[in-house]
């Protein structure tokens, strides 16, 4: 049985989280030395019992090859983590999924995303501000992360869509069993320019269980969270928790004091979230990308700043390198006037993306 095989039979037993699926990996060796594991050896797993033990022992067959031919009928690519196109960032976290299902495209622009949250039941406050934001980030280049629900997570997507952006959806169903079912054409047009993610197999009905799971993996691809609105008890809260542990920025949107919707967004602001009002303070918030990636032109990012910056702040960043960079360097690769070189590059060291090391040198950050 190959290894992949074994992987993805694992990740259809029900019960089998990323902690357990861990364990069994770090007690057996491998998915394969799991699947011939003894009930007794199973169940000495925390978390196993007697009837996740015996699942686990008949996952050896289950009929992946039907899954499999599933997926391909519908354009469904099954990514583990081993897969070179498995989300570098959501692979960081501490529990990935194990097996992603995957529809639509990702690009490696979309590594540079920012996850767009908030109430089921936003207020007229809250839709406008949720579309407004979502629109300046899509405009300004980064995707834009969402779960799919109802109220603020739709106007994330659609808004995203309607700037000629991207957007990735990720699901707490199967790609095959939309949820909720009226944002089944959404989940279309959102393929078409972006992806639509789940770690449950392609027909799965949605469970209450499934989406705090999911809001781990909306997080986990991105570099932050925006949070619109948010009650006290609401599950965008649970996001950005998730966001924190993970090591993500986390933001909010300040709302009315008076208004029940706005208390979570307070709260996080209290709990030292950053405030935001514009996506400029988004931006101004993230640090160095781990890795540099390209955007949409083909040009090497190394910090999301760099998306709002004019052609002649770019020109001028690109002729400064990670080692020293002497400023008559600047000058001669540019052709600019000294004193807009220099505007330019002050500019660019208040927005962090520069250093200078003396009066007319200069490095990338």
């Amino acid at each position: 049985m190959a290894e992949r095989d074994a992987v993805m039979r694992l990740s259809l037993v029900s019960g089998v989280g990323p902690r357990i699926f861990d364990d069994l990996l770090q007690c057996f060796g491998s998915a394969e030395g799991v699947l011939n594991a003894s009930s007794d050896q199973l169940k000495s797993i925390s978390g196993v019992g007697f009837k996740l033990a015996a699942a686990i022992r008949s996952a050896g067959q289950i009929d992946i090859k039907s899954v499999q031919e599933l997926c391909q009928k519908h354009s469904i690519k099954i990514l583990d983590r081993g897969s070179v196109q498995y989300p570098k960032l959501l692979s960081q976290i501490h529990d990935p999924p194990n097996i992603l299902y995957q529809q639509g495209a990702l690009l490696a622009q979309d590594e540079i995303a920012i996850a767009v949250v908030g109430s089921r039941h936003a207020t007229n406050y809250g839709k406008s501000t949720a579309e407004r934001l979502s629109r300046e980030l899509a405009m300004s280049g980064l995707t834009v992360v969402s779960g799919l629900a109802r109220g603020v997570d739709a106007i994330a997507h659609r808004s995203a869509l309607e700037a000629g952006g991207r957007t990735i959806a990720v699901l707490g169903s199967g790609l095959l069993n939309i949820y909720p079912q009226e944002h089944i054409e959404l989940a279309f047009d959102i393929r078409k320019r972006g992806a639509v993610l789940s770690e449950l197999a392609p027909r799965n009905a949605p469970h209450s269980g499934a989406f705090p799971q999911r809001n781990r993996i909306v997080t986990g691809i991105s570099l932050g969270v925006v949070v619109v609105e948010a009650a006290e008890r609401s599950g965008a809260l649970i996001s950005a928790r998730l966001a924190m542990e993970q090591g993500r920025e986390v933001f909010a949107v300040p709302g009315r004091i008076d208004s029940r919707m706005s208390r979570g967004c307070h709260e996080l602001l209290r709990d030292g979230a950053k405030l935001v009002e514009t996506v400029d303070d988004i931006l101004e918030e993230l640090g160095p990308l781990a890795v540099p990636t390209t955007n949409s032109k083909g040009m090497e990012l190394r910090h999301p700043a760099e998306l709002k910056l004019t052609d002649q702040e770019q020109m001028i960043l690109r002729s400064i390198g990670a080692e020293v960079t002497q400023l008559e360097s600047v000058l001669e690769q540019t052709g600019l006037p000294a004193s807009r070189v220099l505007s330019t590059i002050s500019v660019l060291e208040i927005r962090r993306l520069v250093r200078r090391v003396s009066g007319t040198a200069f490095v990338r950050v």
